[in-house]
């Protein structure tokens, strides 16, 4: 793997701080990382890019895992007093039919149910929480331009911000920086890639009170639109072939609402809040993981080592378990200011099955649902399994709790 870094730099260095870890990126993956470090008393410090956390469009679920998770750290009760919308099923809406997909209610955890919760919230309460230590330094508008290399090994980060550029060395570099990893790319790590059949585009549409309180995917006329429940929201996902954003651009707003409208006709009451391209968000759907999450100093996980299909909802939940296992595997070797190549090997270990099993499951739907669906005006057929109660759990459980049980610990 060839390392991508710049060892003598010809701008002026404004300052040089030191700490045991260094994390690129403020996102879920980056941020419950930051707080389980600094709750053992480990010296960390998270950049983020932007100057605040508010980004639209952003994954919004916290699954059963997740919260677990939160429990374990004794935040689960706080968290859910912030506002927040309870999913407890999933289910797949025809012309002829409603069948549930994923009924959560069943699932022996105490939190039987998908929460809905803006991840600027979420985030924010984290990192809250992790400024109550004082080990612990958040930087805003922190813009990563270079890795440090001495020896082979990566010794930190310098970025661009607050006047200039800075320094940070570090015994750990951790890149959670997202599906647009500077890390991973100044790392030169090699992805392995597979190819979505399709693209999204997400907006918002407000949610009347008689509408059900429930995750609804609905398919007709070869498209497909997916409906999260955002409190007095509805967040929609317009699925599309991969490509085809700027034919429906070209054919413009009012026939993207018509055809909106086809598909779910109870939205043709608030549709007219649609007025402007800008209220909707492309997303090009990607799965991709890097072959090795690792090199001597520099750990990648989250989005920044596999990108998820949005399929699932998963990404914040398989992220924050990555920052769970790397805080769980790395804690001690940080304490003894030493980390080996075998410790970052050890999380990668740990959390690669899951992530494979995973994507490989996000592809099948994504194979046999969605691409029959947006290629085809036929009217999709779901498949007999899904009216089984016992096979219809497992995707329950594997969107919501994962292959394997992650906790944290003290």
């Amino acid at each position: 793997m060839t390392t991508y870094v710049t060892e003598n730099p010809t701008h002026e260095i404004v300052d040089v701080q030191t700490t045991d870890c260094c994390i690129v990126g403020g996102g879920p993956a980056g941020a419950v990382l930051a707080l389980l470090l600094a709750r053992q008393g480990i010296p960390v410090m998270l950049l983020e890019a932007h100057k605040d956390f508010d980004r639209d469009f952003r994954g919004d679920t916290i699954h059963p895992s997740a919260m677990e998770i939160m429990e374990e750290l004794g935040l689960s009760d706080r968290l859910l007093q912030l506002p927040h919308a309870k999913m407890h099923r999933v289910k797949i809406r025809t012309p002829q039919d409603t069948i549930t997909l994923a009924d959560f209610s069943h699932l022996k955890t105490r939190y039987p149910y998908i929460t809905m919760m803006p991840q600027v919230k979420f985030l924010e309460f984290i990192t809250q929480e992790a400024q109550k230590y004082p080990n612990f330094h958040l930087v805003m508008g922190a813009n990563v331009q270079e890795l440090i290399e001495e020896n082979g090994v990566i010794q930190g980060v310098r970025y661009r911000g607050g006047g200039g550029w800075h320094e940070v060395r570090a015994i750990l570099t951790v890149g959670a920086d997202g599906r647009h990893s500077k890390l991973r790319q100044l790392g030169g790590f090699e992805s392995v890639g597979t190819s979505p059949p399709m693209d999204v585009l997400w907006f918002r549409l407000p949610r009347q009170p008689e509408d059900p309180e429930e995750g609804i995917g609905n398919f007709g006329q070869g498209r497909i639109v997916a409906m999260l429940d955002r409190g007095d929201e509805w967040q929609l996902a317009y699925a599309i072939p991969k490509g085809g954003y700027q034919q429906i651009r070209a054919a413009g707003l009012d026939k993207f609402k018509q055809s909106v409208v086809e598909v779910v006709p109870s939205l043709n009451r608030c549709i007219k809040n649609l007025h402007d391209w800008s209220q909707v968000a492309f997303l090009s759907v990607e799965s991709s993981r890097v072959k090795r999450w690792y090199c001597p100093g520099l750990l990648l996980i989250g989005d920044a080592a596999h990108i998820m299909s949005p399929v699932g909802g998963v990404g914040i939940n398989y992220a924050i378990q990555d920052a769970v296992v790397a805080a769980n595997v790395l804690s001690q070797p940080l304490k003894d200011k030493h980390i080996k190549l075998s410790d970052l090997a050890k999380v990668q270990r740990q959390r690669e099955l899951p992530t494979r099993i995973i994507q490989a499951f996000q592809t099948f739907i994504q194979k046999r649902v969605f691409a029959p669906t947006l290629t085809s005006e036929q009217t999709f057929q779901p498949p007999a399994w899904l009216r089984w109660p016992i096979l219809r759990d497992l995707p329950a459980r594997l969107i919501a709790l994962g292959i394997f049980p992650v906790h944290v610990q003290t």
